[in-house]
């Protein structure tokens, strides 16, 4: 056995891991627990680091909180690109999108569903936070693409596809609130039932 130490891995290799780490293990905590209620002192334990990696990867808990919203929008567009790519036309986008927040649902949740994670997060942070602004664009994104996936199939009726696109962030967000007071994507499914058949009476 060679007596030659194993070279330290570069710190800014060890500084990307506790990163991943930190963010994984607030993701996991404000979803279950809200972000008012998540101290520092928990997110590193449970990430298995020292609290000064915490302030060697982000400025504050405040700055934690946006890293971790913003990895929640990428992740939710992560999961609707990969349905996506299986979806053929404007009605296979739109319910790509419904697809998407159904995967999001039946991720395995320490205490079960809460709802939309970005909501959740949205509704503990005063008005004019940042964070909140987030959100805002996150759902506006999202009924952007409704808007473009309706589009396809009414191209000659701009008002209308911006009005059903609409219609369905509604159908969509409220499905969602229910989903999330149930802990489980039932609703999810009747609304996506519900999108399919107002699709098909274009």
């Amino acid at each position: 056995m060679s007596d030659t130490p194993t070279p330290a891995a570069p710190s800014g290799k060890r500084q990307g891991r506790a990163r991943t780490r930190l963010l994984d293990a607030a993701a996991r905590r404000f979803y279950a627990d809200g972000v008012t209620a998540t101290g520092i002192d928990t997110i590193t334990a449970e990430a298995g680091v020292a609290k000064m990696s915490l302030y060697n990867n982000f400025s504050s808990k405040a700055d934690l909180v946006m890293a971790y919203l913003d990895a929640r929008h990428e992740e939710w567009l992560g999961l609707y690109r990969r349905r996506l790519e299986e979806a053929g036309g404007g009605r296979g986008g739109v319910l790509a999108v419904f697809d998407a927040y159904a995967d999001h649902a039946a991720f395995a949740y320490e205490h079960g569903f809460r709802g939309c994670g970005l909501l959740n997060a949205a509704a503990e942070l005063p008005a004019g936070h940042e964070g909140r602004d987030v959100v805002r664009r996150h759902k506006e994104e999202v009924e952007t693409l409704l808007a473009g996936h309706v589009g396809e199939l009414l191209p000659d009726r701009p008002e209308e596809a911006r009005a059903l696109a609409e219609h369905l962030s509604f159908l969509l967000e409220g499905a969602m609130a229910r989903a999330g007071l149930e802990g489980a994507g039932t609703r999810l499914e009747h609304a996506r039932t519900m999108a399919a058949n107002l699709l098909d009476r274009l």
